[in-house]
């Protein structure tokens, strides 16, 4: 790894040892699919890596069951890794960064650590040429583009989110995940008996939902069969983790259902490419149009034109815009809720 990366031994350690992880609390928690001994992983990053933003596109809403960002600058996140499920907690150390794992999946959280932060990320490459994106690349200094190298747990919430808006699919994202996906190993976040994180279910599992579970999550028919038709080839799937990010794109793509706008924000998190531009998105064009020619009335050709300039890095002028809070004045009501007889 190039900068300051010199990856240091593994070493376990038992929970409670260090500062910012709970203590054991007495009779509190449900009960676990792991034991509390967590690995320890600290990594030298090439420069200022700050976690909480580079991993915030992973958090599917604020109550996402599988995400946890903590006051202290920590971020904890459960995943169901190839090894099994893990917990992965991040945060800051002395210009390092510390990772504890936990479970079954934490050493191949561990081995992926510094991709995780972006440390295959190229961020100097990146060169601004509007001054709102300057603005923001100065003062955003710790943005790096993730690379998860899983697939799957980008693609059913990127499903789930098709047509509907944001509220509506993290509602379903947290209902689903906590019912019938398994409670995370290691310590709670936050050291209380709720709410606990929660790995998504297996690809087999969510084969087993039942229709009225969908329904009563609010996931209209299209939406969960896609869903069913991606976990059904899921070995496939996550196997693009391994392909140029368009190469992964078009398998993707293969799955009915799955079209540019949901590749696009897959690869986007699973490959940190740093080029991918999510188009067919109902607000992306006109915020990157007033950010960057004051017109707010930009489509998808549009966009790509402003982009032009950034070729190799769009994505992160994209994320440089959207985080610098420059955007429309909203003109039209909010899309309306889909109403498939919630509960």
């Amino acid at each position: 790894m190039a900068g300051r990366y010199a990856p240091r031994p593994t070493r376990t350690t038992v929970r409670g040892g260090h500062p910012g992880v709970p203590a054991p609390v007495a009779g509190s928690g449900p009960r676990r699919n792991a034991d509390d001994t967590g690995r320890t992983r600290v990594w030298a990053p090439p420069g200022p890596v700050d976690p909480g933003l580079v991993l915030g596109p992973l958090r599917r809403g604020p109550g996402d069951p599988t995400f946890r960002a903590m006051p202290d600058g920590s971020v904890w996140r459960a995943c169901r890794t190839p090894a099994g499920p893990g917990t992965l907690r991040v945060a800051p150390r002395d210009g390092d960064v510390e990772g504890i794992a936990w479970g079954p999946g934490g050493e191949w959280l561990l081995d992926r650590l510094p991709e995780l932060l972006g440390g295959a990320d190229r961020p100097d490459e990146f060169v601004p040429r509007h001054r709102v994106v300057a603005h923001t690349w100065r003062r955003r200094p710790g943005l790096r583009l993730t690379r998860t190298g899983l697939v799957m747990e980008s693609l059913i919430p990127s499903v789930l989110e098709q047509k509907v808006t944001a509220d509506e699919a993290y509602r379903a994202w947290r209902r689903l995940v906590r019912r019938f996906g398994e409670v995370a190993p290691g310590p709670a976040a936050d050291g209380r008996r709720v709410p606990s994180l929660h790995v998504m279910p297996r690809a087999r599992d969510w084969v087993l939902v039942p229709s009225w579970e969908w329904h009563r999550a609010g996931v209209d028919d299209k939406r969960a069969a896609t869903v069913l038709r991606a976990v059904r080839v899921a070995g496939r799937l996550e196997q693009a983790s391994g392909l140029a990010p368009e190469a992964a794109r078009a398998r993707l793509e293969l799955v009915a259902g799955v079209g540019p706008w949901t590749s696009a924000e897959v690869v986007q998190r699973s490959h940190g490419a740093a080029d991918c531009v999510t188009v067919g998105d109902l607000h992306l064009p006109g915020v990157v149009g007033y950010a960057l020619a004051g017109d707010r009335d930009v489509d998808d050709d549009g966009m790509l034109e402003l982009l032009a300039p950034y070729a190799g890095q769009r994505h992160r002028a994209c994320r440089l815009i959207l985080l610098s809070g420059v955007a429309p004045a909203r003109r039209h009501p909010k899309m309306p809720r889909t109403d498939i007889g919630l509960l």
